[in-house]
């Protein structure tokens, strides 16, 4: 008589528990965002052009994110008057986003939010424990070539 497979339990796997830590953080995160009416992929976006205004094609390539969801998250974010198009005067199809004025300013205040959000999750682990954790992640993301920043 065959014997019955083995079936492992859920949280003997490592991916059960990076998705329970993940949805707790990104959650806590998300209510944080929402008192300031931006979701987490708005703040991506928010956090990229605060460093520099850039092209939507660059920010698409350089999120991993398609140019058709970078033309909603800045339709969001200008009906908000957080970012704005500008086209260039040589070339009208070019355009290039930036942050308003409001959204420059919102962006630090973002920033310490998921400053906050981070150590109250990670906050009571050693230097060397989050590091490490860090390495690890970076190693996979690294490992499997993966390009999409997370969002949601």
């Amino acid at each position: 008589m065959k014997k019955p497979a083995t079936v492992s339990p859920l949280d003997t796997h490592v991916g059960y528990w990076l998705r329970y830590v993940s949805n707790q953080v990104s959650h806590a995160f998300s209510l944080k965002l929402a008192a300031y009416d931006v979701t987490v992929a708005e703040w991506v976006l928010l956090r990229e052009l605060y460093d520099k205004d850039d092209a939507p094609s660059a920010l698409a390539a350089r999120l991993g994110m398609t140019r058709g969801a970078i033309s909603k998250l800045t339709d969001r974010l200008a009906e908000k008057c957080l970012a704005q198009r500008t086209a260039d005067a040589a070339d009208r199809r070019y355009q290039s986003l930036a942050l308003t004025v409001d959204g420059r300013k919102l962006v630090p205040r973002l920033a310490a939010l998921a400053d906050e959000n981070d150590a109250e999750f990670f906050g009571h682990l050693s230097p060397a424990d989050r590091a490490n954790i860090v390495a690890a992640m970076q190693g996979i993301v690294r490992r499997h070539d993966f390009i999409t920043i997370p969002t949601s």
